[in-house]
């Protein structure tokens, strides 16, 4: 693909999968209502005309089929209205549609994947089809009956006062249709149908290839088209005839360029799906007045990343300048309040950066109302879904991992959580519907997504005796902590439900969200209370490119430790350190055992204290993992830019060996951050 075609097919599925979006919201809040009214019959036929004409322009087939077809259907409801439908008619149009949206999503999903589109979509258009014949049939009485509209005069519009200068004596002035967006994009798409024709012509915007904003201006004053002949003009005609999308049009003949009075019209010619014209706008002459209109723009998420590493970068070597050694001992107090003054301004661009790239988890969130709706059908259970914060921003590479692991979720609080019977929830108290409640919110630099349910709660009997069955119990049943019994429900393979269903039972699920929320830095914790209902937790960072971290030393060796994952550091006598069965430290806290991992001794240092007394134990916690780290000292807190780790480690397994990646500090130095859960796993392996 060149770069044009790439850029269109960005801007396609940007715009198709945020249409798909709004139309599974709408319907969702509509089929609540139990009616579709004026205006969501207007929406649902304008995206899908949107979608029909950008899925045509870029020749994808079955997408435009559907869309077409779709966009017949509301185009009659929307003549007719709806209060002709029956409630039968009503609840089999709401299946349709989601349905249709279900069918377009497919479509987008194996664009974007490079894959190619089923072209046997007959039984889907046909079923669409049968629908709006039914429909159609119930209201040909009416139909018969109704006064025919008022038939198109077919009269011509005046000649704009103001034409571009453009040397030609025949202008065509062209009018998309409203609201179908990518104005630029179809323009230059006419502009090559019409260069492959072999036409010659100019055309005025003329930076409609590279320039994104005159979709703005082709919209309001429309696109013009210049040509020297007649033949050419009448070709170009002949070719708008056939292009989607193009709602009006006036062919403008003038005997010269310079001439001021006013042109006849020669010809004027409307195309739209209705069937009715659609008189063009006065004509302006085309000016950079679109330009301040436009408030909002969007941005390939690659530039951002740019940018941040850029920032990242910025900071680090304000870093270095400002903590130089060489400047330790020297008073320089102009250069001081300078470097206050950099910092400031390095922290306000380090912000405004980062808040590009925060979008808020609504679009994850409104995503479940359907899965909750779907499966309220499917297990026949009464639900509503409650949400909370969805407001709520974090970092779009994070939203864009948190879909699936929030989705099983809800999976699970449907399937597992809600009662069966009705009449158990309302024999224990409960109101006959079941809630299920999706909330989030900022905790400093974290963000808390929890998932309630006030169903029939955890049995942790039965939890226990299942992983026993299955042998992955690592210490005595009567050992085995409330929160230690929960955390089995992540473990690989392992599920309680004694028969398969759509949703559940095979043992894939809360292994597959804890593993997907540990990848972006987040935990996740269950609580439940047999009888009340559950509550599953996920704590994730606010964004991966930088995070707030405590610098420890061993040695002569820094290394960073989240401040998320840590609880409390404190010193330690050798009396309070006990020995497990297998002769591993333990050390008691808040009137628990923890283990002890001597950071040394994983990396295999000879540097560090050996004796407990002399260093420091830092108690940190991730996800189900909880022990005390050991270490020389704490240097104090510092926000650090995250850096991977070059790619030729991956050779040693050097993830799983408890580093998560690095960052360069104040003085030029790498400094090694950890990952919390996997020191704990490496050095299990190894011990």
């Amino acid at each position: 693909m060149d770069n044009m075609t790439d850029s269109l097919l960005e801007t396609y599925l940007f715009e198709t999968n945020s249409l798909l979006e709004q139309l599974d919201e709408l319907l969702i809040n509509a089929e609540k209502a139990g009616e579709f009214t004026s205006d969501d019959v207007n929406e649902i036929f304008r995206s899908m005309h949107t979608i029909k004409g950008s899925s045509a322009m870029l020749e994808f087939q079955p997408l435009m089929e559907v869309a077409h077809h779709i966009e017949d259907l509301f185009f009659f409801i929307r003549e007719n209205g709806t209060s002709s439908l029956t409630e039968e008619q009503k609840s089999e149009l709401f299946n349709l549609m989601f349905k249709s949206t279900d069918r377009l999503r497919a479509d987008v999903e194996k664009v974007e994947n490079n894959e190619p589109l089923s072209m046997n979509i007959d039984s889907f258009v046909n079923e669409i089809n049968s629908f709006l014949n039914e429909l159609r049939a119930k209201d040909s009485d009416d139909a018969a009956a109704a006064p025919s509209e008022t038939a198109q005069t077919g009269s011509i519009a005046e000649p704009p006062q103001n034409l571009p200068d453009m040397d030609a004596p025949f202008i065509v002035h062209v009018f998309f249709e409203e609201d179908c967006g990518m104005e630029n994009l179809r323009s230059f798409m006419l502009i090559t149908a019409l260069k492959d024709a072999g036409l010659e012509f100019s055309f005025i915007p003329e930076d409609v290839e590279t320039n994104s904003d005159t979709s703005e201006i082709i919209a309001e004053q429309g696109f013009y088209l210049a040509f020297k002949s007649d033949k050419e003009a009448e070709s170009a005609v002949k070719i708008l005839n056939t292009t989607s999308n193009i709602r009006s049009y006036e062919v403008i003949e003038r005997p010269c360029s310079s001439q001021k009075e006013e042109a006849p019209v020669k010809e004027q010619k409307v195309s739209s799906d209705e069937g009715t014209a659609a008189p063009a706008p006065a004509a302006k002459q085309p000016t950079a007045a679109g330009h301040a209109k436009q408030s909002l723009i969007s941005v390939n998420l690659s530039k951002l990343d740019q940018l941040m590493a850029i920032v990242g970068e910025i900071v680090i070597t304000e870093s270095m300048v400002t903590a130089s050694p060489e400047l330790q001992n020297v008073k320089l107090d102009s250069f001081l309040k300078s470097a206050r003054q950099l910092r400031k301004l390095t922290d306000d661009l380090q912000d405004i950066a980062m808040s590009l790239r925060m979008v808020s988890v609504s679009g994850v969130f409104q995503k479940m109302n359907r899965i909750v709706r779907d499966m309220k059908k499917t297990l026949n259970k009464d639900v509503r879904l409650t949400i909370v914060g969805e407001d709520t921003e974090v970092d779009k590479t994070i939203v864009d991992s948190i879909g699936d692991p929030i989705m099983h979720i809800v999976r699970n609080a449907m399937d597992h959580g809600i009662e069966e019977d009705v009449q158990d929830r309302i024999a224990a108290g409960k109101p006959p519907q079941g809630e299920i409640k999706l909330s989030a919110r900022h905790t400093g630099s974290e963000v808390i997504i929890t998932v309630e349910d006030d169903g029939q709660g955890m049995d942790t009997d039965a939890i226990l005796a299942k992983a026993a069955r299955n042998g992955i119990l690592v210490k005595p049943e009567e050992e085995y902590s409330r929160k230690e019994i929960l955390s089995l429900l992540m473990l690989p393979g392992f599920s309680t439900n004694q028969e398969v269903t759509e949703y559940s039972g095979r043992g894939v699920g809360l292994d597959v969200v804890k593993k997907n929320v540990e990848a972006i830095g987040g935990t996740v914790t269950i609580t439940s209370e047999k009888g009340q209902g559950s509550c599953t937790t996920l704590k994730i960072p606010l964004t991966l490119a930088i995070v707030d971290g405590m610098e420890i030393s061993i040695g002569k060796n820094v290394f960073t430790i989240p401040i998320a994952n840590i609880r409390q550091s404190f010193k330690a006598e050798q009396k309070d350190i006990i020995l497990d069965a297998a002769g591993h430290e333990m050390i008691k806290c808040m009137d628990e055992f923890f283990p002890i991992v001597r950071i040394h001794n994983l990396f295999n240092m000879t540097e560090g204290y050996s004796d407990i007394e002399d260093g420091i134990l830092i108690w940190v916690e991730a996800s189900d993992k909880s022990y005390c780290m050991f270490v020389d000292q704490l240097l104090g807190e510092q926000q650090v830019v995250v850096k991977p780790l070059p790619s030729y480690l991956n050779n040693f397994n050097i993830k799983h060996s408890g580093i998560s990646g690095c960052t360069i500090l104040g003085d030029g130095n790498i400094s090694i951050i950890l990952d919390v859960a996997s020191v704990y796993t490496a050095a299990q392996e190894m011990f």
